[in-house]
Order: C-alpha cells, then structure tokens, then sequence
C-alpha cells in the first residue's frame, strides 16, 4: 500500500488517502485506456476510467472522437449495457469528473456517478480547466460519495501534460521532431535528405503525428519538400495487426510570413490547413480562403519586425474553433532554432540515423552563436530506443539559461 497527499488550493486543504494494490492495478488500466484516447479528443483531454463492483471491473470507457462522451460516461454506458449495477461501486478516472459549466455539451460526469449510486470515486488529478477546478470533486462529496485524489498523478500528469500546460498557462506542448545522422545533420549542402533514417523511424513519425492536434512547417520547408503533413502508413500494433486505423488527421499548420505559398502545394490540398501569416496581402488571403484554408494574421516582434512565436502560440491554444494542446514541428534549421529562442518548446523528438554526412551538411538549429557555454539550451533526456536501425531520443527542454 502506497500513502499519496495532495493539495488542491482552491480548498486550502491537504488530503492524504492509503491506497491498495487493487487501486493501483484499477487506475493502470484506466491510464491504458485513456491512451485510446489520445489525439482523437483534442481539446478535450483523454482521460480512462475503469468502474469496479464487488471485486470485478463492469465497466471501462476513455474520452471519445471529439470530446465526447466522457470517459465516465462511456464506461457507465457499458455497466447499462452489460445490465451491471452500479450502485456501490468504485470509479477509477484519471481527471476529476466534469461539473456543469458554460461550455458543457451534455451531462456532467460527477452528476452521472451521483445518479448511478456509486459509493467511492477515485481520481488520480484534479481537473484545473476553469469549468470545473475541484467543482466535480465537490459535487461528487456534497452527495455523499468518497472522493480520493492522487492515485498514481505523476503518471497521469505525464499523459495529460499538453491539455496541463494549455488550461493552465494558455500554451499548447510543442514538440519538435529532427530526423538527423549521428554527427546532427539533417540533409547534405545542396538539400538532399531523402533518407537519413529508415522505413520504422518514418513510419513512427506517423504515429506521433496521429497523436498531436497540429503539425507545423514553415514556408522553407515546404517550398523546399512540398510535404503533406498528413498520417499515412501507421505501423502495426502490439498485436500483429498490419496497420492502426487512422482515426483522424491533424491540423496542418504553415508559417508563412509573407503568404509565399504557392497553389497547387500538397499541404493546401483537401482543407484542415492553417497558414499564419504577418503579411497584410487580403487578395492573396482572400484567395487562400476561397480554397478552404484558414489564414490568420499573426503579431510582429517590436524590434526585428518577425513573426512573434511567443503570440502565435498563445493564439493556437485559443483558437476559437478548436483549441491545440499539443502541437509537433517539422521544419528546417532555422524555424527550428527561432523557436528554441523564443522558449516555446517543451520537449524534441530526435532520430538518428546510424551515418555520418559531414561538415558541409546541413545541421538541426540554426541559433545566434553562444559567446558561454552557460547560456547552452539544457535538455533533459527522457526516453531512448532503437526503432528500427535509428535511434530515437526524447528530451525535454529546460527553456532557462544555466547559472
């Protein structure tokens, strides 16, 4: 048994609860459900939750296409359909369960539980959107249900990191991913790059890509690579299956200051594309609009007159019609290195590719030139496998000067 305490300061309170084996096995499952969840209910976040009566699970459910339904909602769903009771039953989530609130499209999880006579909900985060914030939990307790809170929340904190940062600091996650050889070259010195890394690290970028909200490239890039931007060629699951189903595409984003795109490019092509732009051009605006682009008009930085990427991230992650929590980049060096600049990514997604190009070839990030070690860009490695014959690095970025 494990003792986890959290703080939640809306109650100024600490809550400490002892939690079983069997608790700890119930809200890893709700965790693998939730990952079902992943991309498809964006902005929503993907949430997993496992419903437990008399030593049995009776029902399971994750946050669906969309944001709808709930994850408590599809897994009471099941318990209904099933013909379980659920009166005293135990709810694993791994968020609070919703409360009504002004964008609420449909009933509120916490009242659903209440209806269904559960006896104790077990929720391993605290939900800090604005609707809700500690208002499901509250509900949940007013009618006399055992809330608990803090069940395996690193691990939750860890899945849910993108929805985090954007309700809490109204900024989605940005992933960089660089395909590069081992000595950080990403194409030779007449462009060539076609390819540093094999079939699995390609086909596993697909897969990242079906995961995020976005996928960002900049006018370099794809006047350069012409690329789609799009989830093709899933890989096989861990169950032998040849390929995943490709639930959905990701928004596909272009930086294009000065709206140099041309017609006919592939990343125009079929809609679900955005450009941001600084150029005041309404006729080539217009023109992109009338193909079925979103085009949105992004704040200059004050001294160079550039695209502000500290603004145009905070816009993405209230983008009326739907706000990103996560969104990847597939650029050249010099985006690449602007965004590390202005301390807008969260984490870089690197596959090696087992080669050595030289000193001519193209690098990763094109930065001003540091006069002191000090002022390097730390990383924090997270994750390190083999996919295929490449290696592929996770790193976090620390986003501060070292002292």
């Amino acid at each position: 048994m494990s003792v986890v305490t959290s703080f939640r300061a809306t109650e100024g309170l600490i809550a400490t609860a002892v939690f079983s084996a069997t608790d700890h096995a119930m809200m890893a499952e709700a965790l693998r459900l939730a990952e079902r969840g992943r991309g498809i209910a964006s902005p929503n976040p993907h949430v997993g939750c496992v419903i437990v009566n008399a030593g049995r699970i009776i029902g399971r459910g994750f946050t669906q296409a969309g944001g709808r339904p709930h994850a408590e909602a599809a897994a009471l769903a099941m318990c209904a359909m099933n013909g379980e009771s659920t009166i005293g039953a135990t709810v694993y989530s791994t968020l609070e369960p919703c409360s009504l609130h002004a964008n609420s499209r449909g009933p509120a999880c916490s009242d659903l539980l209440i209806n269904a006579k559960v006896a104790r909900v077990v929720s391993a985060l605290h939900d800090p959107f604005h609707g809700v914030d500690g208002a499901g939990h509250d509900n949940l307790r007013e009618a006399g249900i055992q809330v608990e809170i803090g069940l395996m929340a690193a691990l939750a904190a860890d899945q849910l990191k993108a929805f985090l940062k954007r309700v809490t600091q109204h900024k989605p996650w940005v992933t960089l991913k660089v395909a590069a050889s081992m000595d950080g070259k990403t194409a030779l010195a007449n462009g060539e790059s076609k390819w540093i890394t094999g079939d699995d690290a390609r086909r596993d970028v697909h897969l990242l890509r079906s995961k995020v909200c976005a996928v960002m490239t900049g006018i370099g890039t794809a006047l350069a690579d012409d690329p789609e931007l799009t989830v093709r060629n899933l890989p096989g699951d861990n169950r032998g299956n040849d390929a995943l189903k490709i639930e959905r595409q990701p928004l596909r984003i272009l930086l294009d200051s000065r709206l140099d795109v041309r017609d006919g490019m592939k990343v125009l092509e079929g809609g679900n594309t955005m450009i941001m732009t600084a150029s005041d051009n309404k006729v080539r605006a217009a023109a992109l609009v009338a193909m079925g682009v979103e085009v949105v008009c992004v704040p200059t930085e004050p001294v160079k007159g550039k695209v502000d990427l500290a603004a145009m991230m905070k816009m993405l992650a209230k983008r009326p019609a739907r706000a990103l929590n996560h969104i990847m980049v597939e650029t050249g060096a010099k985006l690449n290195g602007s965004l590390l600049e202005a301390g807008v990514v969260d984490e870089i997604i690197f596959y090696m590719g087992p080669s050595i190009l030289g000193g001519s070839a193209r690098g990763i990030f094109a930065m001003q030139e540091l006069e002191r070690l000090r002022d390097k860009i730390a990383l924090t490695i997270t994750d390190q496998r083999m996919v295929g014959g490449d290696l592929r690095i996770t790193a976090l970025v620390q986003n501060k000067q070292l002292l």
